[in-house]
């Protein structure tokens, strides 16, 4: 899902595909380099219970990973409605895939079935309404009809499929495989390009960024490479080349360094020999990028040089708010000020220089919201998840 920078985090592929408009054509399916099964197919056994890609950190198992049982039902209590609806308080209130998926992941990391079901009953419901196996992105309460666009977001189908896969291994329930398999072959029929010239290429949606709807496309956005998802999504579409996905994400982010700052963009082009910022877009590091090296350090992936303009980034004196570059310049146009979002900086920090964490990482405010404190909940997981130690200073 993608964010703009105002209204504060939310507003999903809203304004992407306001510039895209007069690209977007009829959709398209992406096949792979082999035949696919049926959508409905029943998954087989994996090969090995939850193998990690090469070159990728040993995984530990997603269940229980969010210690806390109280910063769970603090963060339900604010964010997830009696009906499984994850509300983004800073954003109208919409719902969208992202969130949900967000939401179902922490669900199975807190060992909260009845929750989980809640969550993926109401995105079922109301985000499940395309023809096909994915969601519609973004859900808006008080308009009729709530769904408006119909157009999928990819990162959310992604994050979905793999809380699926999770609930799926931690629970036993069939139900659960079954319709992570079937997202999980949508993904990859639908917005994954495996023969791109760049290596496999995940669109950001179905409809209106590929080379034949733009005419600087195909566009990426590097923050719906969801390192983590891709080491586990093979358990349950293991025909697909989900490894591709990662090796083509770290070696764009390694391509993508743009201007004195040597940070990625928001929206890429792909249409020459070298990435760059998209047209019609701000060349911005802002709310989407600042989640790439949350999926990096949670999937343990990369070079250490990757990470680095990050750590230059996040090293800087002022650590109480991440800053928002501006690429062409290197100059910081605002900064994100809730304190959720230094969780992310301390996750890094920890990873990759073992600098200890600030003394409120295990405590996310109660009054920040549904965007901050979700990336709060997350980079604690991935620190459990990846068995990080950095005692707090």
């Amino acid at each position: 899902m993608t964010r703009t920078m105002r209204p504060l985090p939310g507003l999903a592929l809203c304004a992407a595909l306001t510039v895209v408009s007069s690209w977007i054509g009829p959709a398209r399916a992406q096949d792979g380099a082999s035949p696919v099964p049926p959508a409905t197919a029943i998954p087989g056994a994996p090969s090995a219970k939850g193998d990690a890609m090469p070159g990728a950190a040993k995984a530990t198992v997603l269940v229980d990973s969010l210690k806390n049982p109280d910063l769970w039902r603090s963060y339900r209590s604010r964010f997830v409605t009696e009906a499984g609806r994850v509300v983004d308080t800073a954003n109208g209130l919409i719902s969208h895939s992202e969130g949900q998926g967000y939401g179902m992941l922490l669900a199975v990391a807190a060992n909260d079935r009845v929750t989980f079901e809640r969550l993926w009953g109401w995105t079922r419901a109301n985000l499940m309404v395309r023809s096909d196996e994915l969601m519609a992105w973004r859900w808006e309460p008080g308009k009729r009809p709530a769904v408006a666009d119909l157009n999928n977001a990819s990162d959310g189908d992604v994050l979905v499929a793999w809380a699926l896969t999770e609930a799926a291994e931690a629970w036993d329930e069939p139900s659960y495989r079954v319709a992570a398999r079937r997202m999980a072959v949508e993904v990859a029929r639908k917005t994954i390009l495996f023969k791109d010239k760049n290596g496999a290429l995940l669109l950001p949606a179905v409809s209106g960024f590929s080379a034949a709807e733009r005419a600087d496309g195909p566009l990426i956005n590097l923050s719906y490479w969801v390192f983590p998802a891709f080491a586990r999504l093979p358990i349950v579409a293991p025909e697909f080349d989900w490894a591709a996905l990662t090796a083509s994400g770290l070696n764009l982010i390694r391509r993508s360094r743009f201007g004195t700052a040597k940070l990625p963009t928001e929206w890429i082009s792909l249409k020459g020999d070298e990435p760059r910022p998209a047209d019609g877009f701000p060349p911005l590091f802002s709310y989407n990028a600042i989640r790439i090296p949350l999926y990096m350090v949670w999937a343990g992936v990369g070079r250490p040089s990757d990470y680095e303009p990050f750590v230059a980034l996040w090293s800087g004196p002022d650590r109480e708010r991440l800053p928002i570059v501006d690429t062409a310049d290197g100059r910081t146009v605002e900064s994100l000020s809730e304190s959720g979002y230094t969780a992310l900086s301390a996750l890094l920090l920890c990873d990759r220089k073992g600098t200890p964490l600030p003394d409120g990482f295990g405590r996310p405010q109660g009054n920040e919201n549904y965007y901050p404190t979700t990336l709060h909940l997350l980079s604690m997981v991935a620190l459990q998840m990846r068995n990080l130690s950095c005692p707090a200073r």
